[in-house]
């Protein structure tokens, strides 16, 4: 119930005049659909649910998106459309038109700025490594002469390999797919290590087959800003998801949607506490 009366209270508060007409705006209003990409795999942020649906916190962070967007655009139904994304294609499919928005867990840099643009920040991490418990690499000290596998073209690819370098540390990189790969590599023994988000790594490791035979080093080598990704130019769209992410951030729901996938909201972290300080613009 409390969570039904502060998404009320958010379209109210989101429910005035929608600006100039712009491209992805006037395809919602007009097909009554939006379509949404999702990771399949990029627990506890975007994956597949028991039931077969998309699920996790960047998921339910855009399903609110919606929820407000609906209203917004005075729309009587609006279909959410789900399309799966990799790394290898998320940002081509929001490029190319293929998905409005995408809701996973890419990290914000400037280099994809070229190609995309970015929502209000909506997580904070940082690279790590799971590593199978008999290997002994606690973290990137440990890794020398080690297989570690990657996917490429992603910040932990570029973090990690100055990180290496920092060190003069020599790894064997092995490149994977997806998370799910990365994590069968470890169980078949092809792999000794992992890296990739630690918060990604730890829904991993609950998904394992023996947690127990695998450890989640408590170091970090990076940075991680994550954000909801969209095109690049649509500054009405951009100013429609912000405004509804900050609203979020300023209610009940983020507490909700926090601790549906984290835990008690008590317990977060301070950094996280003035993500959402910062990012709770107000409406006017």
């Amino acid at each position: 119930m409390r969570y039904l009366l502060a998404t009320s209270l958010l379209v109210l508060a989101l429910a005035g005049p929608v600006g100039a007409a712009d491209e992805t705006l006037d395809k919602i209003r007009e097909k009554g659909i939006i379509h949404l990409g999702f990771r399949e795999t990029s627990r506890p942020f975007s994956f597949v649910g028991s039931d077969g649906q998309p699920a996790g916190y960047s998921v339910d962070l855009c399903r609110q998106v919606a929820t407000i967007l609906k209203q917004v655009l005075r729309l009587n139904d609006l279909k959410l459309s789900w399309m799966p994304v990799t790394p290898a294609d998320r940002l081509t499919k929001i490029a190319n038109g293929s998905i409005d928005l995408e809701c996973g867990s890419t990290t914000v840099t400037f280099d994809r700025m070229r190609q995309v643009a970015f929502s209000h920040m909506t997580f904070v991490d940082g690279g790590s490594i799971l590593a199978t418990a008999s290997s002994g690499i606690r973290g990137v000290k440990d890794l020398n002469g080690k297989r570690v596998g990657l996917i490429p073209g992603t910040t932990t690819e570029k973090s990690l390999a100055t990180a290496l370098a920092a060190l003069s540390v020599k790894a064997q990189i092995v490149n994977v797919a997806e998370h799910r790969e990365g994590l069968q590599g470890l169980e078949a023994g092809r792999l000794d290590a992992y890296a990739s988000d630690h918060i990604l790594l730890a829904g991993l490791l609950a998904t394992a087959k023996e947690p127990a035979a695998l450890k989640l080093s408590e170091n970090y080598f990076s940075y991680e800003p994550y954000a909801l990704v969209l095109r690049r130019g649509d500054i009405n769209f951009q100013i429609q998801v912000d405004r509804a992410l900050s609203a979020v951030y300023r209610s009940g729901v983020i507490v909700e949607i926090y601790e549906r996938w984290f835990g008690s909201f008590n317990d977060v972290s301070p950094l996280m506490r003035s993500l959402y300080l910062l990012h709770s613009w107000p409406d006017s």
